[in-house]
């Protein structure tokens, strides 16, 4: 069943990327309407299915060890989160990516941006169904942890905030080059929204590193062991600061910090997807 509806949410987001492509070449403002429509129907299923994943998920656990009072419920609840896997990383990354821009930046979520980011969201859907193990399974005792929802809640809600940021870039350089978008997506409405989003993604990311260093040292007894993926969050940090003090400190704005987005994102993928298949460490159990 839940399967199933992370199906119809990944077509509806591809619908939504369409209309948003299309309402941003034909400038159709009802398009545009109908896109944020398709959305927020997708995000609502989105929403229900992540529950329902963590519902079943209780449930199984319950069944192979019931709990004995409210506490233990509480607890078990909470440690049943789906976010303990790869398949359950995929679908909640994916839930990050519409769910900033349309609680907080609903302004900009138009034309090419709104298509980018519902583009991205259907394609990271669509890996989780077709390539990825989606069975739910026990919890290594390694991921038995509190720490476990706010570590990964946070990183992937800096990661959702980098996204937007990353496509504010590129809507940004392309309009250098082809000056005739609309005004939602104009340079200085770009170059706001990078900075606004980017803020964002920096304070959660660093909540990510710090609650990521706390669960290790109760895991594994120390704060940092430069495993590759500790490592590339520590790089990805420090380009999203040096963005930061590029424009706080230095003034920089525009093209420079539109590299520097794209440039931060990028690492962003390849701490998410590209350490886990290339570089084997403590966090290899993701895949």
């Amino acid at each position: 069943m839940i399967s199933a509806i992370i199906g119809i949410v990944t077509l509806i987001y591809l619908a939504a990327a369409f209309l948003f492509l299309a309402a941003g070449l034909r400038a159709a403002p009802a398009w545009d309407r109908l896109a944020r429509i398709f959305l927020s129907t997708g995000w609502v299923l989105h929403t229900a299915a992540f529950l329902g994943r963590w519902w079943q998920s209780s449930l199984l656990a319950a069944q192979h060890s019931p709990p004995a009072g409210f506490q233990e419920v509480l607890r078990m609840v909470i440690l049943q989160v789906p976010l303990a896997n790869f398949y359950e990383s995929l679908v909640f990354f994916s839930w990050c990516l519409p769910t900033l821009p349309l609680i907080s930046f609903r302004r900009y979520t138009t034309g090419f941006l709104g298509g980018l980011l519902s583009l991205l969201a259907s394609l990271l859907l669509a890996y989780a169904s077709l390539g990825v193990d989606s069975h739910i399974r026990p919890l290594m005792p390694a991921l038995k942890s509190n720490w476990l929802l706010l570590h990964v809640l946070t990183c992937f809600v800096g990661y959702g905030a980098f996204a937007l940021a990353f496509g504010a870039a590129l809507l940004f350089i392309w309009q250098l080059r082809c000056p005739l978008l609309p005004a939602a997506t104009s340079l200085p409405y770009m170059d706001r929204l990078i900075y606004q989003a980017t803020v964002i993604g920096f304070v959660f990311l660093t909540l990510g590193i710090v609650t990521g260093a706390v669960w290790a040292e109760a895991a594994w007894g120390r704060y940092w062991s430069w495993d590759p993926k500790e490592t590339w969050s520590l790089i990805t940090w420090l380009i999203y600061a040096t963005l930061l003090h590029a424009r706080l400190v230095k003034g920089w704005q525009g093209r420079r910090i539109a590299w520097l987005a794209v440039l931060g994102f990028l690492a962003v993928l390849f701490t998410y997807l590209g350490v886990s298949f290339l570089l084997p460490g403590l966090h290899s159990y993701l895949t």
